[in-house]
């Protein structure tokens, strides 16, 4: 399934995607898409539904964030070995762990406010992981049965507040609108193999990223297990789990970061694309 939420900000309603890649009104089953709707008793009652026959919803609404009362969002770091090259960073023996913080969740196609006095805001394309189930000190071999689905992020980021302002990443990384995710949730039984998706993104239509989650250092199962063991992770908790090269901050000769003005496009195969237009702040 592929799971939405529409409308206009903080009044979205729960929708389902049609085969043929229309919205559909889910406010009839359920309240939102939300803990209790991601779990395993609610995605099988969802399961029993047939899209085709809900309620269509008019073209061009907003797509919203598709899932509601997330807790914790978490994210890895140089995940990819030829982005910690193109960062110039050692190659992780563990996981680096980061937050970002939960209300720089947007949707998918929202604009993003370049904060005021930043000089290096940059784009990563990113597969995220939504937690459906309770999961603490989980073994990698169950790891994935506490997945409810997977999707697009971008992990917006700051790398002057990320690196340059002491040790914490976490700086750079949750500024309001430095977390667009959708437009859909997909059900993990509908994405297969989560370590087999290609993504991609550009920058005012140049290509900058693309790549594949086949080439991740530590792949989603490893993830959970390892984040389970440091937090309880919980229903709608979401994981991004790294970008692989062609950030902005890789970019030869100079780095290359953005600038009010410019549209940023993206995707990963299966679960949607997203588009942004970055905007200066208001007071900047």
């Amino acid at each position: 399934m592929k799971l939405c939420r529409f409308g206009t900000t903080g009044h979205e309603k729960p929708g389902m995607i049609d085969t043929a890649g229309r919205i559909r009104d889910l406010s009839g089953h359920v309240a939102d898409i939300n803990p209790a709707a991601i779990s395993v008793e609610g995605l099988r009652r969802l399961a029993a539904l047939s899209a085709d026959d809900l309620p269509l919803v008019d073209a061009g609404v907003r797509y919203g964030p598709p899932v509601t009362g997330t807790r914790k969002f978490i994210a890895i770091g140089l995940n990819y070995a030829d982005h910690a090259a193109e960062s110039n960073l050692p190659i992780p023996e563990e996981p680096v762990v980061f937050n970002k913080w939960v209300n720089c969740i947007q949707g998918p196609n929202d604009p993003v406010v370049i904060p005021r006095g930043s000089k290096k805001t940059d784009w990563e394309v990113e597969l995220g992981i939504v937690i459906g189930t309770p999961a603490h000190d989980v073994p990698v071999d169950k790891a994935l049965d506490h997945v409810a689905g997977y999707l697009v992020v971008n992990d917006v980021s700051e790398r002057e507040w990320q690196t340059e302002r002491g040790a914490t990443w976490d700086k750079g990384k949750g500024f309001p609108t430095f977390g667009p995710i959708g437009p859909w949730l997909v059900t993990a039984d509908e994405v297969g193999d989560p370590q087999a998706l290609s993504m991609w993104l550009d920058v005012n239509g140049k290509r900058m990223q693309t790549g594949s989650t086949a080439t991740m250092i530590f792949p989603i199962a490893e993830i959970v297990a390892y984040c389970s063991q440091f937090m309880a992770l919980e229903p709608g908790d979401i994981i991004t789990t790294g970008t692989p090269p062609g950030v902005g901050l890789g970019q030869k000769p100079e780095p290359c970061y953005l600038k009010a003005g410019d549209v940023v496009t993206l995707g990963i195969e299966g679960l949607g694309e997203q588009r942004q237009d970055f905007v200066a702040a208001a007071n900047g």
